[in-house]
């Protein structure tokens, strides 16, 4: 299916199973038109390759907001023009703060109330 992607938009969270799961390989799928959007976690894109194929025109471009060694960037990404970077900023919005905000109201009412919280985190599990 990546050979005939415009645009690949990685949002999963960073497992052992999603490390690097857009490796050398499966980038080198990609049309030379496509562009990258990471905004799950840096480990996701193997960011060696990455920069490589963009530096050499093998991928059109990328938008990114999380970085494999946050908080340090590479930086062969600084030396790109067909890259757009933000500072891990992408959920900086007033409707996701909103939104979290009411999360964390319901999970402290909720716990207040000697419910189990319905966000809360339990040791040794994974999504």
């Amino acid at each position: 299916m990546l050979a005939h992607m415009d645009i690949v938009s990685v949002n999963c969270p960073h497992t052992p199973a999603t490390f690097h799961l857009l490796l050398a390989r499966r980038l080198k799928l990609l049309r030379k038109e496509a562009f990258i959007v990471n905004t799950a976690r840096g480990g996701v894109v193997d960011e060696n390759a990455f920069i490589v194929m963009l530096k050499a025109g093998d991928l059109m471009g990328a938008g990114l907001d999380v970085y494999e060694d946050e908080p340090e960037v590479k930086p062969g990404f600084f030396k790109l023009d067909n890259v757009v970077m933000m500072p891990h900023m992408g959920s900086a919005t007033l409707e996701g703060r909103v939104a979290t905000g009411e999360l964390v109201l319901i999970n402290i009412r909720t716990f207040m109330d000697g419910h189990k919280s319905p966000d809360r985190v339990i040791a040794g599990t994974t999504i």
